[in-house]
C-alpha cells in the first residue's frame, strides 16, 4: 500500500501542492499568482522553494557550459528554470511585499548569473530563448516601482549583462526592465539604448505583432520623459553647456518620437499622449525665439538636415520638432485644431522664412522646408479653419505666396472669401 500523500498547503484559500518539486506544481503556482489576492498572501517559504529549484536547475546549465555534450540533456532543466522565472515574475506584479521577500533571498543575483550563463550555451533552442525572455521579465517586474530592487538589479547586472543585452536588443523585449533601469543609466548609455530603439523601428524587418505591445510601452516611457525634460535642451544656448550630455540624450528622445510616430501602429497612441503636442509646440517657439535673439547653436544650425549624429546637437533639431508636429496631425482634426489654437501655424511657417536674423536660412532652407511643407499639408487636410488662417496670412503678407505654392498650396479668391487650395495630407514620415 502506497504511503499517504502530504496534505496540500493553502494559499489565500486556494489548494496548492505542499512540496514544490516538479514542473506541474510550479505551473500551478504560476497560475495562482495571476490573482492579486494570492500574491498578497503568499508565504515567504514558497519563494525559498522556488529559489531552491532555480539553483538546482542552474547546475545543469553550468555543466553544459563546461561540457557542450551535456547540452542535449538540458530540456527538463530549462523547462523548470522557465517556470521558476514565470512564477517569480507573476508574484512580483504590483506587490512590493513579494518583491522585497524575493530580493532579500538574493534571487536577483542567482537570476542574473543564470542569464549570463545562457549566453555561453552554444545552442539554438526555443526553450533557451523562452527561459532567457522569462528571466528578463522577472528582473523587470521585481524592479518595477521598487527603488531597492532597482539598485540590486543594477549592482548585479551592470555593465556586463546590459551591454550584452543592448547589443543583441534582448533588453528591449522587457519594457518593465527598460523603464526601471532607464533612470539608472548615464546619459551616454541612454543614447545607446535610444539608438537601439531607432534601429529596431526603422530596420529592414518591420515590427511584429508581438513587438507592438512592447514598443507601445516604450513609447509611453519616451513620450513622458520628453514631456517632462525637453526644456533641458535650452541649456545648449549657453556656451558653458554646449556639450551637455543630458541635453544630447533629450534630443535623442525627439529622434525616437519621430520614428515612432512614423509607424502607424504606434502613431495613434502618441497622437493622444497627454501634453506631447503642446510641449513640442512650446519648445519650437522657445527655440525659435532663442535663435532670433542671440547667436547660439540654434541660430546657426536650426535648418540643417533632419538626419544626423546626436553628437551634433543642433543638426535637425528644429526640423524634427516640425516633423513630429506633422506626424501628430496626420488625419487627426483634434490635433490640427490644437496647433491652430496654440498659434503654431504662423510659428511653423516662420521657421523657414529668409531674413537677416537667420543668415543660414538661404543655403539650408530646402531641407527644413520639406518638413514645413509636410506639416502644413497635414495641418490643412480637410480643415477649412486652418486653410482660412493661412489664406488670410498670405493676404496680409505674413505668409510667402511663392513658398506656399512650392508647398502645393495656392490662395484663390472666391467672391469675398479667400480659399486655400490644398493637396491631400502626407502619411507619417
Amino acid at each position: 500500500m502506497a504511503a499517504p500523500r502530504p496534505p496540500p498547503a493553502r494559499l489565500s484559500g486556494v489548494m496548492v501542492p505542499a512540496p514544490i518539486q516538479d514542473l506541474e506544481a510550479l505551473r500551478a503556482l504560476t497560475a495562482l499568482f495571476k490573482e492579486q489576492r494570492n500574491r498578497e498572501t503568499a508565504p515567504r517559504t514558497i519563494f525559498q522553494r522556488v529559489l531552491d529549484i532555480l539553483k538546482k536547475s542552474s547546475h545543469a546549465v553550468e555543466l553544459a557550459c563546461r561540457d557542450p555534450s551535456q547540452v542535449e540533456h538540458l530540456t527538463s532543466s530549462l523547462q523548470l528554470i522557465t517556470e521558476c522565472f514565470r512564477c517569480l515574475r507573476n508574484a512580483c506584479i504590483e506587490c512590493s511585499v513579494n518583491q522585497n521577500s524575493i530580493r532579500n533571498l538574493d534571487t536577483i543575483g542567482v537570476a542574473v548569473d543564470l542569464i549570463l550563463l545562457f549566453r555561453e550555451l552554444r545552442v539554438e533552442q526555443e526553450s533557451l530563448l523562452t527561459a532567457f525572455r522569462c528571466g528578463l521579465q522577472f528582473l523587470g517586474n521585481i524592479a518595477s516601482r521598487n527603488e531597492d530592487s532597482q539598485s540590486v538589479v543594477w549592482v548585479h547586472a551592470f555593465p556586463e549583462l546590459f551591454l550584452f543585452l543592448i547589443i543583441t536588443d534582448h533588453f528591449l523585449k522587457s519594457p518593465e526592465l527598460v523603464k526601471a533601469m532607464y533612470a539608472k543609466m548615464s546619459n551616454q548609455e541612454r543614447v545607446t539604448l535610444l539608438d537601439l530603439m531607432i534601429a529596431k523601428i526603422v530596420g529592414d524587418e518591420p515590427l511584429t505583432k508581438d513587438d507592438i505591445p512592447v514598443f507601445l510601452s516604450h513609447a509611453e516611457l519616451i513620450a513622458s520623459t520628453f514631456v517632462n525634460q525637453c526644456k533641458i535642451v535650452l541649456k545648449l544656448t549657453s556656451e558653458q553647456h554646449a556639450d551637455d550630455e543630458e541635453a544630447l540624450a533629450t534630443i535623442r528622445l525627439l529622434d525616437v518620437l519621430c520614428e515612432m510616430t512614423a509607424n502607424t501602429d504606434l502613431l495613434s497612441y502618441l497622437q493622444v499622449f497627454p501634453g506631447l503636442l503642446e510641449r513640442v509646440i512650446d519648445l519650437l517657439r522657445l527655440i525659435h525665439v532663442a535663435g532670433n535673439d542671440t547667436t547660439n547653436i540654434f541660430s546657426t544650425s536650426g535648418c540643417v538636415k533632419a538626419e544626423g549624429d546626436v553628437s551634433n546637437v543642433a543638426e535637425g533639431f528644429k526640423s524634427h520638432l516640425i516633423r513630429l508636429i506633422g506626424n501628430l496631425c496626420y488625419k487627426n482634426k483634434d490635433n490640427q485644431d490644437k496647433v491652430n489654437e496654440l498659434d503654431g501655424i504662423p510659428l511653423i511657417l516662420d521657421s523657414c522664412s529668409i531674413d537677416d536674423s537667420n543668415p543660414y536660412s538661404f543655403t539650408l532652407l530646402p531641407v527644413l522646408t520639406q518638413w514645413v511643407v509636410y506639416a502644413i499639408r497635414n495641418l490643412t487636410e480637410d480643415n477649412s479653419q486652418n486653410q482660412d488662417l493661412i489664406a488670410k496670412m498670405e493676404q496680409q503678407g505674413l505668409a510667402d505666396a511663392s513658398l506656399l505654392k512650392k508647398m502645393g498650396l495656392e490662395v484663390e479668391k472666391r467672391g469675398d472669401r479667400l480659399i486655400l487650395k490644398s493637396t491631400s495630407g502626407t502619411p507619417p514620415l
